[in-house]
C-alpha cells in the first residue's frame, strides 16, 4: 500500500521543525473524584484520535497498519510523522503527500472521493428536504446505489462514540462537581443521539470546576469543500483559578466591544448570550483535530449560533501551550524579521493578551443574517471560505478591542506601545503553517493588506518588517471593518476575490521566511497523562 515515501531526509527535516515539549499533568490540588474522572477524560479524549483520523482520509485506517509493518529505511519517521499529521499529509507544508502521490482531498473524507460540488448542488435542488441533513455538522455524505444520501455521526462512529460516552459516563460518576457531572452525562447523551445542542449549554454553565473539559465535534477547518462538516477534537485542561479571576472583568464588554466595531449599527449583533466566559488554564491532553499538525494556543466554542444567542460563548486559554510556543518558535522568528525598534516593543503579555482578544472577537459581529429576506448564518453563506475570513476577523479584531480596552484602563497603557510589533511577529509565525490552511493564509492576508495601508513597513536592504505607528490603527479599522461587512453581507464572491487578493506570498515576505527557515515551526507535546490511556480499562 506504500507506494511512495518522501525521503529520510525529508522526514526528519520536517519532524525538527516541531520542538518535543514536555506537558505536565498536574494532580495536586485536585479532589479525589476528580483525579479518579481525569484518568476516564483523558481516555475519553484518546478516542477521539480514534474518529478523527477516519474523517481525514478514507484510505488512514489501512495506511496506519501498513505503517505500522513497514520495515524500509524511513518507516519509523514515516510513522512518527503521520501520528502528527492524522494521515500522509503533510499540515506544516501546504498538505504536501509525504506517502504516496495523491492530493488531499478537499471534502476529507466526508464526502465521497469523487463527488463534485455540481453533484451535491444538483442533489439539493432534486430533493429540498434533504438540505438541513446535508449541510449539518453532524453527518458524513455517502453514495449508496448511485445516489447521495446523509449519516449521522451516531451511525458512522457508533462503536467509537459509544466507547467514548461509557468512559464520559464514570468520569460523571466520579466528580464531585454538579456542574462537570452534568456536561459529561449530557455530551455521552449526544454522542448518542447526535444532537449536541443541550450539551453545548451545559459545557457554558460549568461553575466552580478545576477541569476544564470539552470533547465533541466543533471546528470545520479540515472540510474545505464546503466547511460544513465538524471535527472531532477533546480539551482537557486544569483551569487556573487565579489567572482566570484576574480576566474576569473583560466579560463585562461585550456589548460595548461590539459597539464599538468599525461598522453601520444595523449589522451589529447584541442578540447573542451575554454570558462571555474567560478561563485559564493549563493543557493536560488534548486528542482528535486540535492534536493534528500545529497546537491550539486558546479556543472559543461553541460554534452554534443557537447556543451563542442564548449562551454566548466561552473562551478558554492554554497558558502554558502558549508559553511553550513563544519561547520556542516565535522568540527567534521575530529576532530575525523584526526591525530593532520593534524588537525593544515585543512581550509575552502582549501576545497572549491579543490570543485573548482573538478569541473574544469570535463571539462579536455577525452569526445569524439574512442575505435576500432569507434567514442565514454567515459561515453557512461563506462556506469553504468562512474559516480564513472568520480566523483573519478575529485576528484584526483582537487588536482594535485590544486598544479599546488599554483606552479604558483594563490593561497597563504601555501594552499598546508593546501590541502592534509583537502582533507583526506573530505573522511570521504563523504564514508558516503553509497559506492554504485557515490561520496561515488569514495572517498572510493582514500582512499584504496593512502593507497596502501602509501600516507596515519592508526594509528591503535589512530583510526586516517594521510598524509604522500613525498608520496602523486607520489600516486595522478599514482591515476590520472590510472583512466584517463580507460576514455581515454574507457575501461569498466578495469574500473569493479579497481572499485570492491578499492571501499570497511575495517575494519580501519569502526572503523574511527564508530567514528563519531553520527555527522550529511549533511545538509537538508529549503528554504525561497518556500514561491514564494505558492504565484506563
Amino acid at each position: 500500500m506504500i507506494d511512495k515515501l518522501e525521503s529520510q531526509a525529508y522526514l526528519s527535516s520536517q519532524l525538527a521543525k516541531l520542538v518535543p515539549v514536555e506537558i505536565a499533568c498536574p494532580l495536586e490540588g485536585l479532589t479525589s473524584g476528580d483525579q479518579k474522572a481525569l484518568k476516564k477524560l483523558v481516555a475519553a479524549a484518546a478516542v477521539m484520535d480514534e474518529i478523527f483520523l477516519k474523517q481525514v482520509y478514507v484510505k488512514n485506517v489501512a495506511l496506519k497498519k501498513s505503517l505500522q509493518q513497514f520495515q524500509e529505511p524511513g518507516a519509523k519517521d514515516a510513522l512518527e510523522y503521520f501520528n502528527i499529521n492524522f494521515g500522509p499529509f503533510d499540515r506544516i507544508n501546504n498538505h504536501h503527500p509525504f506517502i504516496g502521490q495523491i492530493k488531499k482531498p478537499d471534502g476529507a473524507n466526508y464526502y465521497p472521493e469523487n463527488m463534485t460540488k455540481d453533484e451535491f448542488l444538483a442533489h439539493l435542488k432534486a430533493n429540498p428536504d434533504d438540505e438541513n441533513v446535508f449541510t449539518s455538522n453532524y453527518t458524513l455524505i455517502k453514495r449508496e446505489c448511485g445516489k447521495l444520501t446523509a449519516v449521522p455521526y451516531n451511525v458512522a462512529y457508533a462503536e467509537e462514540l459509544e466507547k467514548a460516552a461509557q468512559l464520559m459516563s464514570d468520569a460523571a460518576a466520579l466528580t464531585e462537581n454538579a456542574s462537570l457531572k452534568k456536561y459529561l452525562l449530557s455530551r455521552a447523551e449526544a454522542f448518542k443521539s447526535n444532537n449536541y445542542r443541550q450539551s453545548d449549554m451545559d459545557w457554558m454553565d460549568l461553575t466552580d470546576h478545576d477541569l476544564e473539559v470539552v470533547i465533541g465535534p466543533y471546528e470545520v477547518y479540515e472540510d474545505t469543500f464546503w466547511g460544513y462538516k465538524a471535527a472531532f477534537e477533546g480539551f482537557i485542561t486544569r483551569v487556573d483559578r487565579e489567572e482566570s479571576a484576574k480576566l474576569k472583568k473583560i466579560t463585562t464588554y461585550m456589548d460595548e466591544l461590539e459597539l464599538n466595531l468599525p461598522i453601520d449599527d444595523q449589522y451589529k449583533n447584541f442578540s447573542r448570550g451575554k454570558s462571555s466566559p474567560i478561563v485559564v488554564t493549563d493543557e493536560i491532553y488534548t486528542g482528535g483535530d486540535t492534536k493534528a499538525g500545529v497546537q491550539t494556543t486558546a479556543f472559543n466554542l461553541p460554534n452554534d449560533e443557537y447556543v451563542r444567542e442564548i449562551k454566548g460563548s466561552k473562551k478558554v486559554m492554554l497558558k502554558n501551550i502558549a508559553r511553550a510556543k513563544y519561547d520556542s518558535c516565535w522568540v527567534p522568528i521575530v529576532q530575525a524579521v523584526l526591525s530593532e525598534g520593534d524588537l525593544e516593543n515585543v512581550s509575552f503579555d502582549a501576545y497572549f493578551n491579543h490570543v485573548l482578544l482573538h478569541e473574544i472577537a469570535h463571539g462579536l459581529g455577525p452569526g445569524t443574517i439574512k442575505v435576500d429576506g432569507r434567514e442565514t448564518t454567515v459561515n453557512k453563506e461563506l462556506k469553504e471560505l468562512y474559516s480564513t475570513i472568520e480566523e483573519a476577523k478575529a485576528d484584526i479584531l483582537g487588536l482594535w478591542n485590544l486598544v479599546y480596552l488599554v483606552k479604558k484602563g483594563e490593561f497597563p497603557e504601555e501594552l499598546e506601545d508593546k501590541l502592534f510589533s509583537t502582533y507583526l511577529g506573530g505573522i511570521f509565525r504563523s504564514v508558516r503553517f503553509g497559506i492554504g490552511e485557515a490561520h496561515g493564509g488569514a495572517n498572510a492576508i493582514q500582512l499584504n493588506y496593512i502593507l497596502e495601508k501602509g501600516g507596515f513597513a519592508f526594509d528591503e536592504q535589512a530583510v526586516r518588517y517594521s510598524v509604522i505607528g500613525d498608520k496602523m490603527m486607520e489600516a486595522v479599522k478599514a482591515l476590520s471593518h472590510e472583512l466584517l461587512m463580507i460576514q455581515a453581507t454574507g457575501d461569498y464572491e466578495k469574500a473569493k476575490i479579497f481572499i485570492t487578493t491578499y492571501r499570497k506570498i511575495d517575494d519580501n515576505l519569502q526572503k523574511a521566511l527564508d530567514k528563519v527557515k531553520d527555527v522550529p515551526i511549533d511545538i509537538h507535546p508529549r503528554f504525561e497523562a497518556e500514561r491514564f490511556i494505558k492504565t484506563t480499562e
